[in-house]
């Protein structure tokens, strides 16, 4: 299975590989109890997810009272990430047809790697936990190359390419983020339409739109033959 058009796929984590909705509504629901707010409901947090912890909280004390103080919301967002850190993996899961399709990208010889917002510690405990570490060649956090480089900007995306060595790459989200940043590094994106999307999936501005995983390799096989053709 050498003839695959791309040799590297990378994929955001949060509503793109895993549904972690469930442990990150816990986390955010723990810090804002911590200032007095109101719990919000699971399928409210989806759309306060992306850009990162931090952005989600500040989102949702928007939404359950209004903003605090910066020193206020450095202080919740330590006590999010501390309490999210020992409760990663309690209700995450791979999304229907996740395992198959990573062991279909192995047999095709691609490299897997995992682009995300969210802290690269974090993101490395999760995977672990889940026993699924062993499928990416890297896995790239928010923090990885410090302040101010998060998706979209290219530089998270960029630094995967530069890892595996160089070769045909895809990308693989759900929100503005995933495919600003795909866009920005001059490579295409595959948007999920089951993720916490930030727009409806057509409006994000992918190449291609999935409903299941099932249906990944063969659309990056159809993506990857278009360009060729064009």
């Amino acid at each position: 299975m050498t003839d695959f058009p791309f040799d590297i796929v990378g994929f955001d984590l949060d509503g793109t590989l895993l549904d972690s909705l469930g442990d990150l509504g816990v986390a955010l629901n723990h810090a804002l109890s911590l200032e007095g707010r109101a719990a919000i409901p699971r399928d409210a947090v989806r759309d306060l997810v992306g850009g990162g912890a931090r952005k989600m909280l500040a989102k949702g004390l928007e939404v359950t009272g209004g903003p605090v103080s910066d020193e206020r919301l450095n202080e919740l967002h330590h006590a999010l990430i501390e309490f999210y850190s020992d409760h990663v993996a309690v209700e995450t899961r791979l999304y229907p047809g996740g395992e198959a399709m990573l062991q279909g990208l192995a047999a095709r010889d691609v490299k897997i790697a995992v682009v995300t917002n969210k802290l690269e510690g974090l993101a490395v405990k999760i995977f672990a936990e889940m026993g699924l570490s062993h499928h990416f060649f890297t896995v790239i956090g928010g923090d990885t190359l410090g302040p101010g480089r998060a998706k979209p900007k290219p530089d998270l995306i960029e630094l995967m390419l530069e890892r595996a060595g160089g070769g045909r790459a895809a990308f693989v989200g759900d929100t503005t983020y995933d495919t600003g940043a795909a866009a920005a590094a001059g490579i295409p994106c595959v948007a999920v339409s089951f993720g916490f999307n930030d727009r409806p999936p057509q409006d994000l501005g992918a190449a291609a739109v999935i409903d299941h995983f099932d249906d990944l390799i063969p659309t990056l096989a159809r993506i990857g033959a278009e360009a060729e053709t064009a």
